[in-house]
């Protein structure tokens, strides 16, 4: 996980991949990220859920959180379009 780039994101698929195994072990590889302790050092918000979309967050705050930091990295999954209503 660690090797995920700076903006650069993965799914949990591709992440078990990396691990060596197939992508049945996708759901492995997400509740070894819902079980992280270390999010800033092992950041787990660069792993979405299939077809680039954000999926859950451990963290406090949840999806928002997870929002706010990939965005930080200039990841915008809504396409960068500013929410006029929340």
């Amino acid at each position: 996980m660690r090797k995920v780039a700076w903006g650069g994101t993965v799914s949990y698929g591709e992440l078990a991949r990396r691990m060596g195994a197939d992508t049945g072990a996708s759901r492995a590889a997400g509740m070894l990220m819902g079980r992280n302790p270390w999010p800033l050092i092992v950041p787990c918000h660069r792993v979405l859920i299939c077809e680039g979309k954000l999926g859950g967050f451990s963290a406090p705050g949840g999806p928002v959180t997870k929002t706010i930091l990939l965005a930080r990295e200039g990841v915008h999954l809504d396409g960068g379009q500013l929410a006029l209503f929340e």
